[in-house]
């Protein structure tokens, strides 16, 4: 990635633009900030404040590092959960392949940082971001991208706005996971037309297939299996037919957060084809895991043996009124917290510098600037306390948090991530 780019990340000014951060390090430079090794809970930072766990991010990225050489998958992790360049480096330095990544302005991101490498889960049409993405092609020869294509319409929108390209865009068929699903092809007869629309424009070069096991109806093993055949399956038929003659490797892709057990077991049986096979899983919730969501649906679950992801969210919080011994209201709402999937969960409380459990405090609503919190008798609450909350989603936590802290188990403050949404 663009080491220049990133330094220049420590360079921003810190101001009123990076909620939660100290008020007396306005003018800083994030940089200069992270040098002081601030303390979040003593160093002067604002509540309500998101943190991320230094130790449990270092945790998840070394865990699916080890994971995906351990099922000999390339690992292409989806950036649009974070959009924190600096945990794109992180990713890439834990042996990522490239970043995933859903939509051209994400690309744009993804390539200011100088990552070289994007798999664009997604179709592309709008013809300003095609010309922009064969810019970048032209421009740099190491740079590699390959988006969806799931229509004969498609591909001729991509055509016409890449006729005459300096380089091809490399492309994998979409297959649908099913009836009603999401994007893709819904059979293989049309998988088949629009592999041949692609052969016919030179401005496309089909590299392989792809698909997103996460939208099965109704999802199970069996049924998440039986799919992941299938996209193996349209792979082999697509090579015995020579659709991928004169490249040097075939792409199968797939691999939400939910199913990636399912899909190293049925990529490791993919039989040799023509050219070696690209084995590429996309997961990226991972990188900060969650305690709601993905802690239920993660796959790790079913197989215990192969670790198990940390969740390195906790939203900190204060109380800011007791109006009755049921009832207590912190100072961070929707603006603040993930709540499309669950609503937060109220953790650990902090008060004089001791944490405890917190004990009968349950989140049972949101409005936007405050968390609505019901106490049981048991519960030892007071209006300035700090409430620790764990979040589910990370998708939806990262994006309301231009700058988070990384904070070492005991407080200390190492760094900041800067996300772009």
């Amino acid at each position: 990635m663009g080491t220049e780019a990133l330094a220049r990340l420590a360079e921003e000014r810190v101001d009123h633009r990076f909620k939660g951060l100290p008020p007396d390090a306005d003018g800083l430079t994030v940089g200069e900030l992270a040098a002081q090794r601030r303390n979040l809970f003593t160093g002067g930072f604002a509540t309500p404040v998101l943190a991320l766990s230094a130790e449990r991010l270092e945790h998840n990225l070394r865990l699916m590092e080890t994971y995906a050489a351990r099922h000999g998958l390339a690992f292409a992790p989806h950036g649009k959960t974070s959009m924190a360049p600096r945990l794109f480096q992180r990713q890439i330095e834990h042996g990522a392949w490239g970043i995933t990544l859903a939509v051209p302005h994400q690309v744009r991101v993804a390539r200011a940082f100088g990552v070289e490498r994007v798999f664009l889960a997604n179709e592309v049409v709008d013809a300003a971001a095609l010309r922009w993405i064969a810019a970048e092609l032209a421009a740099d020869p190491a740079f590699r991208l390959v988006a969806y294509v799931d229509s004969v319409r498609g591909v001729e929108l991509m055509d016409a706005a890449l006729r005459g390209a300096a380089r091809p865009v490399d492309v994998v068929v979409e297959l649908a996971a099913g009836e009603g699903a999401r994007t893709g092809v819904r059979t293989e007869a049309e998988c088949a037309a629009v592999a041949d629309a692609v052969a016919a424009t030179p401005a496309l070069r089909l590299v392989g297939v792809a698909g997103y096991e996460g939208e099965v109806p109704r999802a199970d093993p069996e049924r998440v299996r039986a799919w992941l055949g299938r996209l193996v399956a349209l792979a082999v038929d697509f090579d015995k037919a020579g659709r991928f003659a004169g490249l040097d490797e075939i792409v199968v892709s797939a691999g939400g957060s939910a199913w990636f057990d399912a899909v190293a077991e049925v990529f490791a049986g993919i039989p040799e084809l023509s050219r070696p096979v690209l084995k590429l899983l996309r997961s990226g919730a991972y990188v900060s895991h969650d305690d709601g969501h993905y802690r239920k649906l993660t796959p790790f679950n079913r197989v215990p043996e192969e670790g198990a992801l940390e969740p390195a969210f906790r939203l900190w919080t204060q109380v800011v009124s007791r109006p009755s011994p049921e009832q207590a209201f912190v100072n961070a709402g929707k603006r603040d917290a993930a709540y499309d999937l669950d609503l937060p969960f109220a953790q650990v409380v902090r008060r004089d510098g001791a944490e405890r459990p917190a004990t009968g405090i349950t989140v049972t609503a949101l409005s936007d600037q405050h968390a609505w919190l019901r106490t049981e008798p048991e519960a030892d609450l007071a209006v300035g306390d700090w409430v620790g909350l764990g979040l589910s989603h990370p998708c939806t936590s990262f994006d309301k948090w231009p700058l988070i802290p990384l904070a070492e188990a005991d407080g200390t403050v190492v760094d900041y991530v800067r996300t772009f949404f």
